[in-house]
């Protein structure tokens, strides 16, 4: 569980040593959060709704040219989806709406292009790492949260992700965002006895602020 939050927290501060040093190019430092509207997508899974959640954490921009930046986030991330009962029949083949819930460690390595002054576009791959894993079989109310064991997961505790976005930064630091990452790989384990070879992938939009220091 150490090696989760060491790995991230490696590959964002470590290209401080890498890039800093040059007169030319000063990192900024700074934090995000916002809303994450989440869902999962593929060719075996029915009709999901988006489960509602949030996103937190740190990034830093390295500006390589005038419009150019690499920027490496750490961010912890909840997504997930809500099964709907549709025609008698959910996911789960229960009578309700049931919530999976994936909270995640995810590690963006986002290359940001600046269009014009302050607005920019980026893209990039994202790492995941599984922290908690819970469903809820009664989601329109509290307290119904049941903790997945690892032993008993189906889902593997690592994902890869395709981002794209675009957002605006003010002179004063402060930016908004709007990002879609897309799942390159199932999330399903090879060995589910559950799912089986089942292509389930996450998908998740993020809206959220940030402010540079």
């Amino acid at each position: 569980m150490k090696n989760l939050f060491l790995v991230p927290l490696v590959v964002l501060f470590s290209a401080t040593t890498i890039y800093a040093q040059s007169d030319e190019i000063t990192p900024q430092f700074g934090v995000k959060g916002g809303v994450n509207l989440s869902t999962v997508a593929g060719d075996d899974i029915g009709d999901q709704d988006l489960l509602t959640s949030f996103h937190l954490g740190l990034f830093m921009e390295i500006p390589i040219s005038e419009r150019f930046s690499f920027q490496p986030e750490v961010l912890y991330s909840g997504q997930g989806f809500t099964a709907v009962t549709r025609d008698e029949s959910n996911f789960f083949n229960t009578d309700g709406n049931v919530d999976y819930k994936l909270s995640y460690i995810q590690v963006p390595l986002m290359a940001k292009f600046y269009l014009v002054k302050g607005l920019y576009a980026e893209a990039g791959p994202q790492f995941g790492f599984k922290v908690k894993e819970e469903i809820d079989f009664n989601s329109d109310s509290d307290g119904g949260d049941i903790e997945i064991d690892s032993d008993d997961s189906q889902i593997k505790d690592f994902d890869t992700s395709l981002a794209l976005g675009a957002g605006y930064k003010f002179d004063n630091g402060f930016s908004l965002s709007a990002r879609y990452t897309y799942g390159l790989t199932t999330i399903v384990k090879d060995d589910s006895a559950f799912l089986g070879n089942s292509d389930i992938k996450n998908a998740v939009w993020q809206f959220g602020v940030g402010f540079s220091f």
